[in-house]
């Protein structure tokens, strides 16, 4: 017997003594980090990569942490469903009085589900969204030096499970998070790795990385099939389609209209192909093969066309032709479509995150009574537009039987006129 208590003694000598060598080789201090200006900076390039904002206004996040914790949060209601065996435990993160239990297991104990639910959400969530989080109330952002270049260490002071959690986020060239280490109250081991990769850009416009791998232990942290999305948002933006009678616009065919009585257009919908007219010139524009495009000077056609005249007509067609069809594009490819409160109403915030000539910009849609737009306020950040209001009004419904507006006003009282609107088939 005696002989066994030594043997399993040595055991626990050689498991010991592993294990700190272990914990020696690889356990890092906390970096102390330095310039809180500066990682504030680079926060924010962070965030801005990451489309912050959508995050922001998105309504309804899924996934799932290993295949074992399911979740369905309804971010814009401040509610979450937790799912895991055969529990499932509704959260309201801002009223946790609201807390309740829908389970199968009629004995167990509510107090307990709904306090590991809430352990559940902080965790697995974290892995989820933690970069959208580098700005929170009771955060301290510095810089670290990282192979010589910056990276963001992010200390959480309150909040979630475990405040007192430090993480260092180290980006790559676009800002987008490719790792972090960690320090944490849970984990024994300072400056553990994990990886942030697979990135998906969702429906309602932002990036969520679906996959991390924990260095030392070799552990993959699935995050499952990762979706955001905004259905009210989309349920507004269809009433605004049927109000304008959507349908009946992609029946018309050929659409005519001035611009401030400075060009005037004739536009081939259904072939898109348009004549953009100013001054002595006229410019039949095919916007999708460019080299077709055709170019006259006083009526005269030009043997070898001038290319800068085609971009000039294709930049003002992209401009022109939104402030009078814009309300039925919002389903277009690189929109993010959520809603915002304009005067306690629903709005319909449209952001462009691809085509026309400044890509970025975004629309804040008001509506009238019938869903009609009756005006917007724009960001447009290369003209240095904050909220910037503009009417849509004098609506006429067209020989197609689409909407399209006539006129518009903005915020400094300069009018616009879109001259004799003609829609047909």
């Amino acid at each position: 017997m005696k002989t066994i208590l030594k043997i399993l003694a040595g055991i626990l000598i050689l498991l010991l003594l592993a294990g700190g060598i272990f914990y020696f080789v690889n356990n890092e201090a906390l970096p102390k980090g330095e310039n809180p200006e500066k990682a504030d900076d680079l926060a924010n390039k962070m965030l801005k990569a990451l489309n912050a904002e959508a995050f922001e206004n998105t309504e309804i996040i899924e996934w799932s942490f290993r295949d074992e914790h399911f979740y369905k949060w309804y971010k814009s209601e401040d509610k979450v469903e937790v799912s895991w065996d055969k529990h499932k435990v509704i959260l309201h993160t801002k009223s946790p009085d609201k807390n309740e239990v829908i389970t199968v297991h009629k004995s167990a104990n509510e107090k307990e589900l709904i306090q590991k639910a809430t352990d559940f959400f902080n965790n697995d969530s974290f892995w989820l969204v933690a970069p959208y989080k580098v700005l929170d109330r009771g955060t301290e952002r510095k810089i670290v030096k990282v192979d010589e270049k910056d990276a963001l260490l992010v200390t959480y002071t309150s909040g979630g499970s475990t405040p007192g959690d430090s993480y260092l986020w180290i980006l790559d060239s676009t800002f987008i998070p490719k790792k972090y280490k960690m320090w944490t109250s849970n984990i024994p081991i300072g400056g553990l790795e994990a990886t942030w990769e697979n990135w998906q850009k969702t429906e309602a416009g932002i990036l969520l990385s679906t996959k991390h791998k924990i260095s030392l232990f070799g552990l993959d942290l699935e995050m499952g099939n990762a979706t955001a999305k905004n259905p009210k948002a989309d349920s507004l933006a269809n009433k605004i389609l049927k109000a304008i009678n959507h349908e009946n616009y992609k029946k018309t065919n050929h659409i005519e209209w001035s611009f401030g009585g400075r060009r005037s257009y004739k536009w081939d919908k259904k072939n898109h192909i348009v004549d953009v007219s100013w001054d002595t010139i006229l410019v039949n524009l095919q916007p999708d093969h460019l080299e077709k495009s055709i170019v006259f000077y006083n009526e005269k056609q030009q043997e070898t066309v001038d290319e800068k005249i085609v971009t000039r007509a294709l930049n003002a067609f992209n401009n022109d032709s939104f402030w009078l069809v814009a309300p039925h594009k919002l389903y277009e490819r690189g929109i993010i479509r959520s809603l915002v409160k304009i005067d306690d109403k629903d709005a319909l915030k449209v952001t462009y995150t691809v085509g026309g000539s400044t890509p970025g910009d975004s629309y804040i849609w008001i509506l009238d009574d019938s869903n009609i737009p009756k005006s917007y306020l724009m960001n447009v950040e290369t003209m240095k537009m904050a909220n910037f209001p503009a009417t849509w009004e004098d609506w006429i419904t067209t020989e197609s039987g689409t909407l399209l507006p006539t006129n518009h006003t903005f915020g400094n009282g300069r009018s616009l006129s879109m001259g004799e609107v003609k829609g047909t088939k």
